[in-house]
């Protein structure tokens, strides 16, 4: 049960003389039975973030969870907790950043996982969408696909088998399929993403994707279906018995300015600077997440060659002459 400041409920005493802010959450959390995810909920941070965190290997800027954390252990012990004293920026460049479109991405997954649903994400093309799905794919009981246009029927069971570990068979691709769902149907708690769907389904055959919808409609398995803004056309237009079903559904929307700032958070970086790294993530012609990081990491090699640590509008320059040979 989570105790919250004010009840009647025993205070929880924490030792923190010693102790660095990740082990008092965590002593926090063991001692009031409250789960990282309502943690997280309150905060307003993805589950798979905070749980980064407090293990140590968050990569991004600490400064705005490391404050949402002290206000909640401070709101819900009754005892002041100061925040951890900045530190000096290391630049460097984030593996993973908890954008609102990644928040969207892992809540379809979570979602869609927890309550075996169907999930729809459709991005353009830069904008995270495979990185954040292949990051929520390293946890546990989730089995993720990347698409292409050549893929016939059979190398999509083909990639789900070997996505799950199971051998691949030398049946009919009913039998294969029959297969999989035995697998869902007797290993609960699975997610099945497939990235890139858009190049499964044309108006001339939705046979790959009657395939996902039978393994769907007949186990226990949760299914995220991931591709381009036209995607969600296809779904509509050509597999109305598909587009019936889906539970959850996020459309990115590509990075704030404000995003921008967080993402780079970790490095020195110049007024100009700033500005020219925010057109190259949010300019709505050309600008995405892809860029932004491309970007930065030819930066990152610049500035280390050159024995710096402030990103100036000359390094993006440079940056992006290396990017156009």
């Amino acid at each position: 049960m989570e105790v919250v400041a004010g009840s009647t409920a025993p205070a929880i005493t924490l030792y923190t003389a010693s102790k660095d802010l990740a082990a008092q959450v965590k002593e926090y959390l063991s001692a009031s039975k409250t789960s990282i995810a309502t943690l997280a909920q309150e905060i307003n941070y993805s589950r798979t973030t905070v749980s980064r965190y407090l293990a140590g290997k968050y990569d991004s800027d600490p400064a705005d969870i490391e404050m949402r954390l002290t206000d909640y252990i401070s709101a819900h012990t009754g005892t002041e907790v100061p925040p951890p004293a900045p530190g000096a920026k290391a630049g460097k460049k984030p593996q993973f950043f908890d954008s609102r479109d990644a928040k969207a991405i892992i809540g379809v997954c979570q979602s869609c996982q927890e309550y075996i649903g169907l999930g729809i994400v459709v991005g353009r093309s830069g904008y995270g969408k495979t990185h954040t799905l292949k990051e929520y794919a390293k946890l546990a009981r989730v089995a993720y696909i990347e698409c292409d246009d050549t893929m016939a029927c059979r190398d999509l069971v083909e990639a789900i088998e070997r996505a799950l570990g199971i051998p691949s068979g030398y049946g009919t691709i009913w039998r294969r399929v029959n297969g999989i769902r035995d697998f869902f149907s007797t290993n609960k708690g699975y997610l099945l993403i497939i990235d890139e769907a858009d190049k499964l389904v044309s108006k001339y055959t939705q046979k790959k994707m009657e395939i996902l919808r039978a393994i769907f409609d007949q186990s226990d398995v949760g299914l995220v279906i991931a591709g381009e803004p036209k995607l969600e056309v296809q779904i509509k237009t050509y597999l109305v018995r598909m587009a019936n079903r889906v539970d959850f559904y996020a459309s990115l929307r590509g990075l704030t300015p404000s995003e921008v700032e967080g993402y780079l958070g970790d490095f020195a970086i110049e007024e100009d600077a700033l500005l020219e790294m925010k057109t190259r993530a949010c300019n709505v012609q050309t600008g995405c997440f892809r860029l932004l990081s491309r970007t930065l990491s030819n930066v990152e090699r610049i500035l280390q060659e050159n024995g710096e640590n402030t990103i100036t509008a000359k390094a993006i320059k440079q940056a992006s002459s290396m990017m156009m040979l």
